[in-house]
């Protein structure tokens, strides 16, 4: 194995161990903090403690501070202070808005439009208000070269009755990257007058991102997704909104989510969306140009690999690969031990048997959709550990194909 040596000076914690260097390619799953907002979040775990909703000085610090952050991730998509509404990550703001805008609704039916590719944030709520009565309709997505894993907007159109209260799209998928056409979406929501929800948890932060110019009514974001901590994220709500909250004990956010604030998170939130925005250009053009990098050197090497999504619109750090004859939670394990942390899919889904919904619904095969591997990038990926990556998985898959009954693919290039 050879060594790879970090040379920037960002170096996520605890992701070494004896001689190996860790390379960490799951920046999907969770990125590492980044020194500065470590920095900006330490001064609320000391000795600026105070409750935000404390009307004394050191309440008022905390509450200055939570004010400044929601100006930040405004800023971050192009929204007003005021709409933004911190939540406890990006799951608990897909509820919120899926839950309260469903509330929020007097109409005696109802009926709401999702994707088969949405994060299960999403389709869990989407199927619990199934079960309450509410219909439920799944648009699938593109299967064909260029448009795969990225829906019509026209299935989306073609689904709307009299009685659709919500629509929610995620901009960008979780697993294949693919970028969804959300101002078209956004302008046939308008033209029906239906609420229509964004979830941007996996685009904030690495693609320009303006609520306004996408026409949506409620956009979810998370911190940890672009370097902040975890346990912190947003809710857009525009003005005017209907939104019923869904918790109740104080009138934090303005009424719309109870409970102290988490003022350590939110202000660590905050530096990290302003580090995002000054850092997207670069950082985009950079991350890209690694990805892209790295997928050529493997569709080189690894006979009959290819993307999944290749030809799609995708944001910059993400690839999701196919090694036939390699399944892929070996292939996952045997690159841990390599020194190189992946996924197959979603974080939020470790430990399923079952292949991941977002493949199979572009069209995956079965089989390649066991056999796949999501490779993730992010700011503090360097060449180094891109070239390590490069050399690694290469060797790993010919080791498992050769032991693998089933494998009749030639072995690698």
């Amino acid at each position: 194995m050879c060594t790879v040596v970090r040379t920037n000076a960002i170096s996520p914690p605890g992701l070494e161990w004896g001689m190996t260097m860790r390379v960490y390619m799951d920046y999907n799953a969770t990125t590492p903090v980044d020194p500065a907002v470590l920095e900006a979040m330490l001064p609320f775990l000391r000795d600026q403690f105070g409750n935000a909703g404390s009307v004394h000085t050191p309440g008022q610090r905390a509450r200055a501070a939570v004010e400044t952050a929601r100006e930040s991730v405004a800023a971050l998509i192009g929204a007003r202070p005021g709409e933004i509404v911190f939540t406890g990550g990006g799951t608990e703001a897909d509820n919120l808005a899926i839950f309260g805008a469903v509330a929020a609704s007097t109409r005696p039916r109802m009926h709401i439009i999702t994707t088969a590719i949405e994060h299960h944030a999403v389709l869990h709520a989407c199927e619990n208000l199934a079960e309450q009565g509410v219909d439920v309709t799944i648009v699938p997505v593109g299967r064909g070269e260029g448009s795969q894993g990225v829906v019509d907007p026209e299935e989306i159109r073609r689904a709307i009755r009299p009685e659709t209260v919500l629509i929610s799209v995620m901009h960008a998928n979780n697993e294949l990257g693919t970028i969804q056409p959300i101002e078209e979406i956004g302008r046939i929501a308008a033209a029906a007058g239906i609420c229509f929800h964004c979830d941007a948890v996996q685009s904030a932060g690495k693609i320009p991102v303006n609520v306004k110019s996408m026409g949506v009514d409620l956009l979810s974001i998370s911190a940890h997704k672009f370097c902040g901590p975890k346990g912190v994220g947003a809710l857009y709500v525009r003005e005017g909104t209907p939104l019923v909250p869904r918790s109740r004990g104080g009138h934090a956010e303005k009424g719309r989510r109870a409970g102290t604030e988490n003022v350590p998170g939110i202000a660590a939130f905050g530096k990290a969306a302003e580090l995002a925005q000054v850092k997207l250009p670069e950082d985009s053009v950079r991350i890209r140009g690694l990805r892209d990098r790295l997928e050529a050197t493997l569709l080189d090497r690894i006979s009959g690999s290819r993307v999944n999504a290749g030809s799609s619109s995708r944001v910059p750090n993400t690839s999701n690969m196919v090694f036939p004859g390699a399944g892929g939670e070996a292939l996952l394990i045997a690159l841990d031990l390599q020194g190189i942390a992946c996924s197959t899919g979603a974080a939020c889904s470790s430990g399923s048997t079952e292949p991941s919904h977002v493949l199979l619904a572009a069209g995956v095969s079965l089989d390649n959709a066991r056999s796949s591997l999501r490779l993730s990038l992010g700011r503090m990926t360097t060449p180094p550990e891109v070239e390590f990556a490069a050399a690694t998985i290469p060797a790993v898959v010919e080791r498992l194909r050769a032991i693998s009954p089933r494998s009749d693919v030639s072995s690698v290039r």
